[in-house]
């Protein structure tokens, strides 16, 4: 029964170590992601207000495209839940969420419409949340710590 314990505490504190580490990878995507924003969407013009709704809107828009739906349907759902969606999402989804950060600025640095950048956003998630669901990360290739190993 200790082995059973130890060996599921051993999983979890993996699981967590993962899931921290795809949630730090899609803040540092988020960086990326805000920067082609404030290259190609915001305008000299715009007011405070009107930045702030852009830099919103895109979020939520990669929120609609992942979960299916914008941050404030999300908390109204979840009144009880501590932090944000982003917060609650699983390993997958997060790996897919700094995927669909990349992938975003890279498409709004093609000034690709809202769109058009949805539908394609979208698609990706599908296929990548599929092949995400047939993977085991036990099964994945193991990294050699060190890049200079002789």
């Amino acid at each position: 029964m200790k082995d059973y314990r130890r060996l599921k505490t051993d999983e979890n504190s993996r699981l967590s170590l993962n899931w921290n580490l795809n949630r730090e990878i899609s803040k540092l995507n988020y960086r990326i992601h805000t920067d082609a924003i404030k290259e190609n969407l915001i305008l000299p013009e715009l007011t405070p207000a009107q930045v702030a709704y852009t830099y919103a809107n895109e979020a939520d828009m990669l929120n609609v495209v992942l979960f299916g739906k914008n941050a404030k349907q999300w908390k109204d759902e979840n009144p009880t839940s501590k932090g944000n969606m982003r917060d609650a999402a699983t390993l997958n989804q997060l790996l897919v969420l700094a995927n669909l950060e990349s992938y975003n600025a890279v498409l709004i640095n093609q000034d690709k419409n809202q769109k058009e950048r949805m539908e394609l956003l979208r698609m990706l998630a599908v296929q990548q949340l599929h092949t995400l669901e047939t993977v085991s990360l036990n099964n994945l290739p193991k990294l050699e710590v060190g890049l200079n190993k002789k």
